[in-house]
């Protein structure tokens, strides 16, 4: 048992409108104070999910070289990202060493039909570079049309949340530009530096994110709003969602893009720690903008995405 949040989403899909309207005003109570919740009931195959942990677990225990031979080309968002490399709390200013982590990153598996924007097909669409791992594709490509239409299902949870017809972000995200990685926080052999963690807090960029933590694990935190950190329990065959700045942006600051962040656990230093995460993002062209309150601030989906990425990896 736990007194984190959950949705059962096929609960949601089972009721009536009155019920699903129930739901939805508890998933909007959520997304006001933390925007971070598990769901169950997903419909997500397991064996879907075993197999990317396999070819997950099988590529970072490559050598060095093996996994840079896929490092993303200059400026590019996909491939191997080594320790070292990345520090989450720079996205919101805040100056600390790297974080104790590296990643497998990917993209989109298609282009849309029509598409010429050059910024879209030289970034978003640009091709993931796999490695050589008999089955990596498959199992990466498998996992992300799944959380894909898991997505777009949750998207339809939160348009009920909001009081709007269920489907009303669907044509925002017929072709969604959506991020995934393979996270691994390597077993820490020495005393990290000081303000060093396997993720600094950040904040989200997109309309919601879907992550897989390793069965059993812990380390993820959330900021309440008392101002505490507070651990994500480990929570059996569930996903955890939380919304990004993207969507508390399309809700006028309604809900809660929260900063979040992974820590090191005393009796986890020896252990590694892996987790898949996929970053929702509307189409490419998508004009985000506030649904209520008279606000005329809006975004572009795509430039809005690649101006956040450079902001983190400047």
């Amino acid at each position: 048992m736990t007194d984190f949040p959950l949705l059962d989403l096929s609960a949601f899909y089972a009721a009536d409108p009155e019920g699903r309207a129930e739901i939805g005003a508890e998933v909007d109570r959520i997304c006001r104070e933390t925007g971070f919740l598990a769901v169950t009931g997903h419909g997500v195959p397991q064996e879907v999910i075993d197999a990317l942990w396999t070819q997950a677990r099988s590529f970072f225990a490559q050598s060095p070289d093996e996994k840079h031979a896929v490092a993303p080309v200059s400026g590019g968002p996909y491939g191997y990202l080594g320790p070292g490399t990345e520090a989450l709390a720079k996205s919101r200013g805040e100056d600390t060493p790297p974080d104790l982590k590296e990643s497998f990153n990917g993209g989109p598996a298609a282009i849309p039909e029509g598409e010429t924007d050059p910024d879209a097909l030289a970034f978003c669409y640009a091709p993931t570079p796999f490695p050589a791992l008999s089955g990596f594709k498959e199992a990466w490509r498998s996992y992300y049309a799944e959380m894909e239409a898991l997505a777009a299902r949750i998207m339809e949870v939160f348009a009920v949340a909001l009081n709007l017809p269920q489907d009303h972000f669907a044509p925002f995200i017929s072709s969604p530009i959506s991020g995934m990685r393979a996270l691994n926080y390597p077993a820490q052999d020495s005393v990290p530096e000081e303000n060093q963690l396997r993720a600094g807090a950040h904040t989200d960029y997109g309309s919601l994110t879907i992550l897989l933590p390793e069965p059993g694990s812990r380390g993820l935190e959330i900021l309440t709003p008392e101002g505490d950190w507070k651990g994500v329990p480990p929570i059996d065959g569930a996903f955890v969602i939380n919304i990004g700045d993207l969507m508390a942006l399309w809700t006028n600051g309604r809900w809660t893009s929260t900063l979040h962040r992974v820590v090191t656990p005393p009796d986890w230093a020896t252990k590694r720690r892996m987790s898949i995460a996929y970053f929702h993002q509307p189409n490419w062209h998508a004009e985000v903008k506030p649904l209520a309150g008279g606000a005329t601030q809006s975004v572009i989906s795509g430039p809005y995405l690649m101006q956040k990425f450079a902001a983190a990896n400047g």
